[in-house]
């Protein structure tokens, strides 16, 4: 197994030395970099603002098509299901479109969202928006 992590979190958050392959990076930039390059997919499981920040950095680069691997929610006794609702409503407002939407796959159970991963495919690389979306 891979960790990274940068080298002002090494003594703060205790770095996981026991893994088979510890990477230490100057930054938080050049930490999410060199996960996103060794990365088949993004889950994120239940956790605070920065478990958020980085999923959805990895959803916004997939709706820029920087990559096009499926990013997912592990629903933990239902911890994501209100920003699942949330998600659902920036749809009805139309602040995301409903492709982008779908791109954020969610479940509780890690096996059928393993299940989802495999059969992701990446929407469409059309122009993501014209003026016909705006509001």
């Amino acid at each position: 197994m891979t960790g990274i992590i940068p080298d002002f979190l090494v003594d703060y958050e205790v770095a996981m030395t026991e893994l088979d392959d510890l990477r230490i990076v100057g930054s938080m930039h050049e930490r999410k970099a060199a996960v996103a390059e060794l990365a088949d997919g993004f889950i994120a499981m239940p956790g605070g603002l920065g478990t958020l920040e980085e999923f959805f950095e990895a959803v916004t680069w997939a709706q820029l098509r920087l990559h096009s691997k499926p990013c997912g929610l592990l629903d933990v006794n239902g911890y994501y299901s209100r920003l699942a609702d949330f998600l659902d409503h920036a749809v009805a407002e139309r602040f995301v479109k409903p492709a982008h939407r779908a791109t954020i796959l969610i479940s509780g159970d890690p096996g059928a969202l393993l299940d989802q991963f495999e059969r992701y495919e990446a929407p469409p690389s059309d122009k993501w928006i014209d003026r016909r979306d705006r509001i």
